[in-house]
């Protein structure tokens, strides 16, 4: 009070302010919080949300978190020990991850009703829905994030500046699939491999399999219809031969070939993935490609730096061959909701047994030529896919039989049966994610001799994990507490900054900038890269950001030709083009350039049920929804660029 003023103190005290994470970041901005006396006020509030917990490797960074707290909720915990140091702060710790999923629990009333937004996360999905709320809501965010000796802030504002997904950073170098899927030489592909196999058998398969059970062939329409090819729908319905070597995979693999009502069951699945991914993948490719292989060029096919793979066969003995298949059935039962009878259950003693099994069973296998294996000779791989296609039953056949088996599969299912997706959670260590994905890659490394790693060191590969140290934690947050101070303050843009900075460099580096205005769309000619071309286009309304809406009110009982009419009538807009999300996919609702099979019963049915039935969202709940896949012109006939439509459903 005595450097600001009461009246600046008291502005500070009743801020609402959300707080998204509280890891290392968010443990720093709770303590700052406290001590600068934010949302202590009688009308003060500061919600901290975070859905992970205490491991004991935290304790290095995240100093509000002691011994007893391992095991506990971030935010509890972390809220707990602020309101210690300041029993005046109204801080109240939730446990969801702000997400889509989590829309009814940060509703518009709550969005609405924030000052301001930090983001203490650690990843860009998140970054970014956070980043797109507080766009719709126009709420100032701060955002701040480190990797390692190098931290970074930035002030993103209402109408002033860009937002956070305007600028993103160029996308990382990937391993080429070649390398991946067939001719690793380092630990990281054969985790890189883990994690995709992870997300594939766990996460979205189940996803893909509810949407079939959902909509039936249908689906398989609606996904040709968003420009699906048929090898990535064949994928989808019966797996990746590239992985399965023969076996069932995709949605043939959980409905039909390996469906699981017992535990028994999901061992045997886990026992003869294990064949198929350490085994008969490599027999499969020396099969291809012996080891006295010559390229056409003349040299060994198995040069560096090309590692000769070997086929692993089980061992009950090798714990790291038992850690591979009992994580793998305890993720195959939760997908099918299978839980155990008790804690002490389903553990290796018991998975010991069921190998012994009928249901562990092992078919034999034996390797055929497979065009399907990539090289780094494109010449000649796509002179062996180029034969092999000439001799392969279509693809399209091969679809419509696939389809028939699920449909029929689909309606002898016993009633409520549903499969559960498993999001990837690195840091949980009950859940068996990293055990499955540790094991993969090691096993993985042992076909082809690479050196394998620990869990702990697989868990920060796999999850890009470069800790931060507690210098550039402390910096990022004491810059982003002073912009809060500049922001309460009312400051102009000229007097706000976004920090660089890089403690391992000399100096050390630290660079200010001023935030980059937000961008202005007028009428006239632009480059367009997509189209790479200039194109004429309309502004609407004029000088519009990224920022600015239109809402339709009264949305919820309006028909799709109704909302068509509303914006020609009020806007002299003319809607044009219509696409909906249906998580990534998009769905074609309306055009009046192309056909569209239910085009003129879309027209006809009510928004809120439209929206529904195109995307699985549940509209009954929803306050608004935005209308990001809308394309229109002038009633002249002119392209529009047009602001953010937002359809008011309350």
């Amino acid at each position: 009070a005595a450097v600001f003023g009461r009246s600046f103190v008291g502005k500070l005290r009743e801020l609402n302010v959300f707080l998204v994470g509280s890891g290392a970041l968010g443990c720093e901005f709770l303590k700052g919080f406290a001590m600068l006396g934010v949302a202590c006020g009688d009308g003060g509030k500061l919600a901290v949300t975070d859905d992970d917990i205490i491991e004991k490797s935290n304790l290095s960074r995240q100093f509000l978190f002691r011994n007893h707290n391992v095991g506990q909720s971030k935010s509890l915990s972390a809220v707990q020990a602020v309101t210690r140091m300041n029993p005046e702060l109204h801080a109240r710790a939730l446990q969801d991850r702000v997400a889509p999923e989590t829309e009814g629990v940060f509703d518009a009333p709550f969005w609405r009703s924030l000052d301001v937004v930090v983001n203490a996360l650690d990843n860009v999905k998140a970054r970014l829905y956070v980043d797109g709320r507080c766009v719709l809501f126009t709420k100032p965010l701060l955002e701040s994030g480190t990797l390692g000796a190098k931290c970074n802030t930035q002030v993103v504002l209402p109408h002033r500046t860009e937002n956070y997904g305007a600028s993103r950073d160029p996308p990382e170098k990937q391993a080429p699939q070649c390398a991946v899927h067939n001719f690793p030489h380092n630990i990281d592909q054969c985790l890189v491999l883990a994690h995709s196999e992870f997300v594939g058998n766990f996460d979205t398969a189940p996803r893909e399999v509810s949407d079939f059970l959902a909509k039936g062939p249908e689906w398989v329409a609606e996904l040709r219809a968003a420009g699906e090819n048929d090898e990535s729908i064949l994928d989808k319905l019966r797996g990746d031969v590239r992985v399965t070597c023969g076996a069932p995979g995709g949605c043939i693999d959980v409905l039909v070939a390996e469906r699981a009502t017992t535990f028994a069951q999901c061992v045997g699945w886990a026992r003869r993935r294990f064949e198929t991914y350490f085994h008969n993948r490599i027999a499969q490719l020396l099969f291809n490609f012996p080891p006295d292989a010559i390229t056409s060029q003349g040299v060994p096919f198995w040069s560096p730096p090309k590692r000769l793979p070997r086929p692993l066969a089980f061992d009950l003995g090798d714990p790291l061959h038992m850690q591979f298949v009992l994580a793998a059935a305890r993720l195959r039962a939760h997908l099918f909701g299978l839980a155990p009878p008790s804690p002490d259950a389903w553990g290796e003693s018991e998975v010991r047994a069921l190998l012994a099994t009928p249901d562990a069973a092992v078919p034999p296998f034996t390797p055929a030529m497979d065009a399907s294996i990539e090289t780094d000779n494109k010449e000649e791989d796509e002179r062996r896919k180029a034969k092999a296609a000439a001799e392969a039953i279509p693809d399209e056949q091969k679809i419509a039989a696939a389809t028939a088996e699920l449909a029929a599969a689909r309606g002898s299912l016993p009633a409520g049966f549903k499969v559960v997706a498993n999001e990837f959670e690195k840091d949980d260590d009950t859940n068996f994610h990293m055990d499955f994905i540790s094991a993969f890659g090691n096993l993985r490394a042992r076909n082809y001799a690479i050196d394998e790693i620990d869990k702990f060191q697989a868990k920060l590969k796999a999850g890009r994990i470069i800790p931060a140290i507690a210098t550039a934690t402390a910096m990022a947050t004491g810059f982003v507490l002073l912009e809060l101070y500049k922001e309460v303050a009312g400051k102009p843009l000229d007097r706000r900054r976004n920090l660089f900075a890089n403690l391992a460099l000399p100096g050390p580096l630290l660079s200010l900038s001023e935030p980059m205005a937000c961008a202005k769309i007028k009428s006239g000619q632009r480059w367009d890269p997509d189209m790479y071309m200039d194109v004429d286009e309309v502004a609407y309304p004029e000088g519009h950001s990224l920022w600015d809406q239109i809402p339709v009110p009264g949305a919820a009982s309006m028909t799709l030709e109704a909302l068509r009419s509303w914006f020609t009538t009020h806007h002299q807009l003319v809607l044009t083009e219509l696409t909906l999300m249906h998580g990534s996919k998009s769905v074609s609702v309306f055009s009046s350039s192309r056909s569209i099979g239910d085009a003129d019963a879309n027209l006809a049915t009510p928004l809120p049920q439209l929206i529904a039935s195109k995307t699985g969202a549940d509209t009954s709940k929803m306050a608004f929804y935005e209308l990001s896949g809308a394309i229109f012109q002038t009633v002249e006939g002119d392209d529009a660029t047009v602001a953010t439509i937002v359809l008011q459903f309350d």
